[in-house]
């Protein structure tokens, strides 16, 4: 039995109920923290919580060679970690593929998204969001500014009147120069802010640090303004608004300190 964990958004405490008891009754567990990663808890804290063992896997050890990950779960129950809700990756679907494929049976515990938390903490209604998009380092995708891709898909999703969430980009392992085991690089609102204000410097925009934490950071203003603001420590994630309901745009000035005449736009 191969076991796909969904950790939650912050800490070892984020964890669903049930993900909890799968992990306590695992034979082994494994874990990947490169597509994303809890910014309160690391495997550490994990294994002293729930009293378990952790073998973090890079990204060779689960896409390239799960060889590890596949013979335990033949042979035994193993769990497969990942932080927020699990299978959002197509790294996590490939594996299971390759469990169904030589006759291991799966199963999957979900945890809160990043999603999710956005529209929850923002107010934003979670059926008005379009195709969601990752704004990577300037360096990451070899060129300066934001990808066109990107752009294309905040306009499209704009058009329509969908608001986007914009995921930050992660760098863990590898930074400017290549691989680096040690480089462990996040994101910022204001600087993702920074990136996008070249093309909406007056557009409205969501600022949600750390979700799921006791201390979450919700903020509305112009792309302009916040890429002069501070968020604190990661992670970050960004909203860019389409058309608002009514009850959205009170949900931003009272939870958000949008500014009123900004949301009346």
């Amino acid at each position: 039995m191969l076991t796909f964990i969904g950790l939650g958004l912050y800490d070892e405490r984020s964890i669903t109920v049930e993900g909890r008891e799968a992990l306590r009754s695992a034979d082994r567990v494994f874990a990947e923290f490169y597509t994303s990663r809890l910014v309160g808890a690391d495997a550490e804290a994990l294994e002293a919580a729930h009293g378990i063992e952790v073998e973090v896997r890079g990204r060779e050890g689960v896409e390239r060679d799960p060889e590890a990950i596949l013979a335990a779960a033949e042979t035994g129950d193993a769990a497969f970690l990942t932080a927020g809700d699990t299978m959002i990756s197509t790294t996590h679907t490939d594996l299971r593929l390759r469990a169904e494929s030589r006759g291991i049976e799966t199963r999957v515990i979900h945890g809160v998204t990043a999603q999710s938390a956005a529209s929850s903490l923002t107010g934003l209604q979670n059926y008005r969001f379009g195709k969601a998009v990752t704004l990577p380092f300037p360096y990451a995708h070899g060129g300066d500014g934001v990808p066109a891709s990107v752009v294309e898909t905040i306009e499209a999703n704009r058009g329509r009147g969908l608001h986007t969430l914009v995921y930050l980009d992660i760098k863990v392992g590898t930074g400017p120069s290549g691989l680096d085991p040690d480089h462990e690089e996040y994101m910022t609102a204001d600087r993702a802010a920074a990136l996008l204000a070249d093309g909406w410097d007056d557009a409205l925009a969501v600022v949600v640090a750390r979700a799921g934490s006791p201390d979450p950071v919700v903020v509305a203003d112009r792309l302009a303004a916040l890429a002069d603001r501070t968020f604190g420590d990661p992670l970050h994630t960004l909203v860019i608004p389409g058309d608002l309901h009514h009850i959205e745009a009170e949900a931003l000035v009272g939870l958000a300190d949008a500014p009123e005449s900004l949301v009346e736009e």
